[in-house]
């Protein structure tokens, strides 16, 4: 399924948070949104998956959001925040299992316990089924937000910065899992990062925010560029190519 964003735009108080943004997201790939803190990607984020309520359309595969029930929504959208906020004291079996809520409701069956434990066992998760939710690291918290989204089932990711509290091995194996996921199936995935490097190596587009405006889009090597790093992060920066992918050296804040 594709995702559409048109002229949407977001206001906290009098401040825009998001101006006139446009963005689309095919079926089988891979969008990440760059830019500083404050730039809005989590706010872009939040406003797709309607937490929040923007000005503008949100299109997948030409319906528009406002126009669906929110467990239809619930099908096709598979958010994943920053962070856990409300965290029960559960286990990290049935934490996933409110993965597959839009389907069964609070009842689960066969099917939805096999689901789950498929997503477990692809996440690294299968040793830690029974344990509590509330009493693992953060790192492997992260895993369980990004294995419940994958329960949904969902046709488009939302990740809000996937690889927070992981370490450096466990950033590449999700990122890994992220990139086999979409490619493999009719999925497609936007994603807000802060490594330049690692949005570059599993990208197939950027998207660079400055002050809740596009500033640029495109492939990785024609939106990270030594000129766009300064002007959007304020820092001179040199862009190596690396297996025709960009590798960002910084050198020093202007």
């Amino acid at each position: 399924m594709n995702l559409e964003i048109r002229d949407l735009s977001f206001k906290y108080g009098s401040r825009f948070a998001l101006k006139d943004v446009k963005i689309e997201v095919r079926e089988g790939e891979i969008v990440s949104l760059l830019g500083p803190n404050g730039s809005g990607k989590t706010t872009l984020l939040k406003c797709i998956g309607g937490m929040l309520r923007p000005k503008g359309t949100v299109l997948i595969d030409e319906k528009d959001l406002r126009e669906m029930k929110q467990n239809e929504i619930a099908k096709l959208l598979g958010y994943v925040p920053q962070r856990a906020i409300n965290v029960l004291p559960c286990s990290v079996f049935d934490a996933v299992m409110v993965g597959r809520r839009p389907y069964v409701g609070w009842r689960s069956g066969k099917k939805d316990k096999e689901v789950v434990f498929k997503i477990l066992k692809l996440m690294g998760l299968e040793d830690m089924a029974l344990r509590s939710f509330d009493g693992i690291s953060g790192g492997e918290m992260q895993k369980v937000l990004i294995a419940k989204a994958l329960a949904q089932e969902p046709e488009i990711l939302l990740l809000d910065e996937p690889t927070s509290n992981l370490d450096l091995r466990h950033q590449l194996e999700v990122l890994k899992i992220i990139e086999e996921i979409v490619k493999g199936g009719k999925v497609s995935a936007l994603m807000a990062m802060h490594d330049l490097n690692l949005a570059s190596r599993f990208s197939d587009r950027i998207v660079l925010l400055k002050k809740g405006e596009v500033y640029d889009a495109g492939d990785p090597k024609s939106v990270i560029t030594p000129e766009n790093i300064k002007s959007v992060y304020g820092v001179e920066a040199t862009v190596d190519d690396n297996n025709s992918r960009p590798y960002v050296i910084p050198l020093k804040a202007i």
